[in-house]
């Protein structure tokens, strides 16, 4: 069997795909104080269940994020070129907060007292002018074990494009601590983000190396780690490269959106992945979208990675009214722990907590019945904003859901219309746990005419992590360098080494002279000009191919396909076995008598909402307007009426059918 494992704010998510490709999925409650136990606990019970031999077990750590956002990772110095140990605290001079006269930067991961200074120079062509003496390293060494450092990032001058001073350094303190250097970890130009990218590596790196110890020690069993790149890596590389985990989970719930909206037939996606802390958003025209330029927590990190913006919006956002007497939702977030107030421990009120006060989520309703709501202590929490705002507690509850439906369609208008897309020409593809609950309304506001609900919705990421290849990315900075060729050869070699049965894919990071920032283009021997001209025309609008252009960047990916589950056709009944139940559920502003159906027992023939549909792990809202059918692969498709049939329906509730 194979494993997946999405470890979420609230729940942790298990897919098992057995020998005979049939798919099983349980959730279990994560613990932020002990994830690994959580990991191990839902392994024991997926190797239980058969006598099956685990052949893997591919898990989206959210070891790296927390320690980064949290500021919890090891203590670390920096060791950079004498006259540089300021790069960290000056970074760069954008203001992200225009009109906010007293904008509160957020520190870096270090003080300034752990930045040290080497006596070493290499110039921009790779020439080196000064080596660092032994006097010089025995010097540094004797600081750092004073500094009492767990962790160390080399991060010198111009070593992306000559790593012998990085090397004869790094080979001198090898053995103090974990130890990372930035022609390993980031071996491009632009200072700052290098060694950004370098110091967090370095920073959670020894805490992804417990973490993966403390699995393998109790599971017995090969791990591999998601990467933010939409493959996955073996955690012997996640230790080197903890950096590349950072978005891991997210990365999973990509993967499998797109694929599973491929076999519906839809490659415009919108993913919209909220779970119980976070909301991530995602755009695939075609293909899952790829950034160089991400900032997690503020700080910016270079590394391939698929292109995710999140939001603190979840099921357990913490809704609460600000000084100037504003209803606000998130980030702040109850998680696992005590989690939403209807959990029985928290107090606070939180998306969740509207949901059931809204009647959309019910007592016995939460991964199969196997978790009781305490609907009082839910009611009691929405009150709490009732009071303060001075309205009725189903009102309080339907402002916490529409400034948290605000929140998230902000950034779903940011990963499109933001950047040349119209989200009218694409498919919403909502999953996570909250996800199905709010997705019709959401697309409502956004003009968007589909829904998609995959099958397994509630742990969509750890399926994706499945259906992901071994990938492996390597990059060579090569700004005014005439052997490409010779680069390129190198980095394959390299490639090769690592996964001698990869496919090799090469880009190249162009730009014309002059400009600041490049576009990443397939890499084209006899013509590499062209391919940057038609992407510079695609993105900006323009181009100018009578204007010379320079390769900033080569990459080469290494792509392994791995065996993925079968995703097969079924036959969908056509007459449902069981009448669907029926309760009140506030929607579309009022109080309607609703059909709860169970999606084990949907159909194909189309039904108008409004009905609420349950799963496992998950729970769809379909308002009225809105009709929903499942498809041969189990997604559940939600189209919306024409506002004609809308109106009719709005005059003649009669004409309403819920079979």
């Amino acid at each position: 069997m194979r494993i997946g494992i999405d470890a979420g704010g609230t729940f942790t998510d298990f897919i098992v795909v057995h020998d005979n490709d049939s798919i099983e999925t349980f959730k279990l409650r994560s613990n932020p104080r002990s994830p690994a136990s959580v990991i191990l606990a839902g392994i024991t019970r997926a190797s239980g269940t058969r006598e099956e031999v685990i052949q893997e077990v591919i898990h989206g750590s959210t070891v790296a994020t927390n320690a980064l956002l949290e500021r919890k990772g090891a203590r670390t110095a920096l060791v950079t070129t004498a006259g540089f140990e300021d790069v960290i605290h000056i970074g760069r001079q954008n203001r992200p907060e225009l009109y906010n006269l007293t904008p509160q930067l957020r520190p870096p991961v270090i003080p300034r007292s752990m930045c040290f200074g080497v006596r070493e120079r290499a110039y921009f062509d790779g020439t080196i002018a000064q080596s660092p003496s032994a006097a010089e390293i025995a010097r540094l060494k004797t600081r750092l074990r004073r500094a009492r450092v767990e962790s160390i990032a080399i991060c010198f001058l111009h070593a992306y494009r000559n790593s012998e001073n990085e090397k004869r350094v790094a080979a001198a303190l090898e053995g103090i601590s974990y130890l990372c250097t930035s022609h390993d970890v980031c071996p491009e130009f632009r200072e700052y983000e290098r060694s950004s990218t370098t110091l967090i590596n370095a920073y959670v790196g020894p805490l992804m190396y417990k973490y993966l110890a403390e699995l393998e020690r109790g599971s017995h069993h090969p791990i591999a780690i998601m990467q933010s790149n939409g493959g996955f890596m073996s955690a012997k590389e996640a230790r080197k490269h903890a950096v590349r985990t950072v978005l891991s989970g997210p990365a999973g719930g990509v993967v499998g959106a797109f694929e599973v909206a491929k076999l519906s037939g839809f490659s415009r996606i919108l993913g919209f992945d909220m779970g119980g802390t976070s909301t991530d958003v995602s755009l695939c025209d075609g293909r899952p979208r790829e950034t160089l330029e991400a900032s997690i927590g503020g700080l910016p990190v270079r590394i391939p990675m698929l292109d995710i913006h999140t939001v603190g919006a979840g099921g357990g956002s913490i809704a609460r009214v600000d000084e100037g007497g504003l209803l606000r939702v998130g980030p702040e977030s109850a998680g696992a722990d005590p989690g939403p107030a209807c959990y029985g421990k928290g107090s606070r009120p939180t998306v969740t907590d509207a949901h059931v006060v809204l009647g959309r989520i019910a007592a016995d309703q939460l991964i199969g019945g196997g978790m009781r709501l305490d609907l009082d202590r839910a009611a009691t929490a929405v009150d709490s904003i009732g009071r303060s705002l001075k309205i009725s507690r189903i009102a309080a509850a339907q402002g916490i859901l529409r400034v948290a439906n605000a929140n998230m369609e902000r950034a779903i208008r940011l990963v499109s219309v933001e950047r040349g897309h119209d989200p009218r020409d694409f498919a919403l593809v909502a999953f996570g746990g909250c996800g199905g609950l709010h997705a019709c309304e959401i697309a409502q506001e956004l003009g968007i005419q589909t829904v998609l609900v995959p099958e397994h919705a509630g742990a969509l990421s750890a399926l994706g992590m499945l259906l992901a290849d071994r990938v492996r990315d390597y990059a060579a900075g090569v700004l005014n360098r005439s052997d490409l060729e010779r680069e390129f050869t190198r980095l394959e070699r390299v490639a090769r080494k690592d996964l001698p049965a990869a496919e090799l894919i090469c880009s190249a990071d162009v730009r014309y002279t002059g400009q600041s920032y490049e576009l990443t283009v397939p890499w084209q021997r006899d013509n590499p000009a062209a391919p940057f001209h038609e992407e510079h025309r695609r993105v900006y609008g323009y181009s100018n191919p009578e204007r010379a252009i320079e390769i900033v960047t080569i990459r080469v990916r290494a792509r392994l396909p791995v065996e993925k589950p079968r995703m097969i056709s079924k036959p969908t009944p056509s007459v449902s076995a069981k009448k669907p139940a029926s309760r009140r559920i506030h929607s579309a502003g009022a109080w309607r008598d609703t059909p709860v159906f169970l999606r084990s027992s949907l159909t194909a023939v189309a039904v108008r909402g409004p009905a609420l549909i349950v799963d496992y792990g998950s729970t769809t809202l379909v308002p009225p307007g809105w009709r929903f059918s499942l498809d041969n692969f189990g997604s559940l498709t939600i189209t919306r009426l024409r506002k004609a049939r809308v109106r009719a329906m709005a005059k003649n509730p009669a004409t309403r059918s819920h079979a």
